[in-house]
């Protein structure tokens, strides 16, 4: 459940961002993937997240405190850049991917990163390196479909399975997965009660 959302700091790495034992939960995809809309529908906040019809806005780690209401604990959502954007200059891109590794690797309050994936599509070689490279690195992460509302069940289902066909090549067991759709609010309830489970159980552990 999450009562509140509100913006706290955008920073350029990860050693700039908030001094907080509060657990993190990072979004991250390719760039115009939906993650701004997916991230408002989450929150039930239109405006929270910048979205933009225009890939590569998010450029910096954006920090949101979450409210889950009497007796549960905050948590910080973050906003991570998308990564593969074309249009950007080389230089730019190798500081974007060293943000976004810096931060995965050396932010300990990361409790899980959400991969986002256009479900609209077969399987990207840049989406699976950069899921190979979690995994290489100990990383835990769940996979997002989204759009699912801009294809048909059938479409939708056989490109989730060619996913997870292609993922079993290489892993022994599959990331949590979800489908969800920032129109619909498909997906919602179950992301946030996967990360509410997670709040809880490690909560038990400290």
């Amino acid at each position: 459940m999450i009562t509140s959302a509100s913006f706290v700091v955008s920073s350029p790495d990860v050693k700039a961002c908030p001094k907080s034992d509060l657990f993190e939960y990072a979004f991250i995809g390719r760039s115009n993937v939906g993650k701004s809309s997916l991230i408002n529908m989450l929150c039930r906040s239109p405006h929270l997240a910048k979205t933009s019809q225009k890939p590569g806005k998010t450029l910096l780690i954006n920090h949101f405190l979450i409210g889950s209401g009497k007796g549960n604990p905050s948590w910080h959502l973050v906003d991570l850049p998308g990564y593969g954007f074309a249009q950007t200059g080389q230089k730019q891109r190798e500081q974007l991917r060293e943000m976004i590794e810096r931060y995965c690797l050396l932010r300990e309050q990361l409790i899980s990163l959400f991969v986002l994936i256009d479900s609209r599509h077969e399987p990207q070689k840049i989406d699976l390196e950069f899921i190979n490279w979690l995994g290489e690195n100990g990383i835990p992460f769940a996979l997002v479909f989204t759009k699912t509302d801009k294809i048909g069940k059938d479409r939708l289902a056989d490109n989730v399975a060619r996913y997870k066909q292609t993922l079993l090549e290489t892993w022994e067991e599959l990331p949590p997965l979800f489908c969800t759709s920032a129109e619909t609010g498909a997906g919602r309830d179950e992301i946030i009660n996967y990360i509410e489970q997670l709040n809880y159980d490690l909560g038990q552990q400290r």
